[in-house]
């Protein structure tokens, strides 16, 4: 196997090592720039990815990332973020790594060479789902295990990696590629590639979360609110929205068990909350349409 682009040592950090500490910081902070950038190739793959998975959430489908080692945590810090930002259950979006989860603290670097895993791993996606498969280099058996099944499954599949010769590339219904050339420290993926990953699964999560109508304008309307910090946001989301003081806002969200969206219909529309609630039922919790079936103008 030809060596991985991942893999190669940079000219630019060559003697970082005899550097002061800013001059260290700033090499570091000068590659870093570089990673929004070469996303910005991938964008239209990306928007397709997006588009892939919202059409899936809607028929009932899930999202599930797999990955080794850094890959791993990311996919997983990004679907465990889902349900208290948008208010979805613990399971549309899920995360899976290379050895289980005792690896999400500790390293298990073997475990991306385990085929037959990737394939136990993958028994639970359906043909209604989405699968994310992640990796800097695109080439852990473990991977190409988890899109065999996934493949077997009638999963709809994506690849999410650094290296146009990864494999995954090959195995995955829809690639997407950011090379974001050699990093810092040769061969730590943990880095750029990292980096890249963590926008990416951002964008993806996010965007089709937005699609499903889990916004309203740029407004978080499906949070959970179980701390103060949450309850504090939802007061100014409501006042922001249906246009009160923070007051009637906080009164509002206490009738209707500090759900975001009834109180703004009820503000807005000045509807009760059962009728509130029967007019997102009908609309399928999509907050903009509930509002526009009452009033064009809105």
């Amino acid at each position: 196997m030809s060596e991985i682009i991942t893999e190669y040592r940079n000219e630019n950090t060559k003697n970082i090592d005899l550097l002061s500490t800013i001059d260290m910081v700033r090499k570091i902070n000068e590659e870093d720039k570089l990673v929004a950038l070469a996303i910005e190739d991938e964008l239209p793959n990306i928007a397709k990815a997006v588009d892939m998975i919202a059409k899936q959430f809607l028929v009932g489908g899930k999202l599930y990332y797999y990955g080794a080692g850094t890959s791993g945590r990311i996919g997983i810090l990004d679907a465990s973020e889902c349900p208290p930002t948008f208010g979805v259950p613990s399971d549309m979006v899920t995360g899976f790594i290379a050895g289980g989860d005792k690896a999400i603290r500790n390293a298990a670097e073997g475990a991306e060479d385990n085929y037959d895993a990737g394939v136990k791993d993958a028994q639970c996606l359906t043909d209604k789902d989405v699968c994310v498969a992640i990796s800097a280099s695109g080439n852990p058996k473990y991977l190409l295990g988890v899109l065999n099944q996934a493949d077997k499954a009638n999963c709809r599949t994506i690849a999410l990696t650094c290296n146009h010769d990864a494999m995954i590339l090959e195995e995955a219904g829809l690639g997407i590629c950011v090379e974001v050339g050699p990093e810092v420290i040769a061969g730590s993926s943990r880095m750029k590639a990292g980096s890249v990953q963590k926008m990416v699964l951002n964008m993806l999560s996010t965007g089709a979360m937005i699609k499903i109508g889990k916004t309203y304008e740029n407004f978080m309307i499906d949070l959970m609110p179980t701390n103060e910090k949450l309850k504090d946001r939802a007061i100014r989301i409501v006042a922001e929205i249906a246009g009160v003081n923070h007051s009637k806002a906080l009164q509002t969200l206490l009738e209707c068990e500090w759900s975001v969206k009834t109180s703004i219909i009820m503000l807005k529309c000045n509807l009760s909350r059962e009728q509130a609630e029967d007019s997102l039922r009908r609309n399928c919790g999509v907050l903009r349409r509930a509002l526009n079936s009452f009033s064009s103008t809105v």
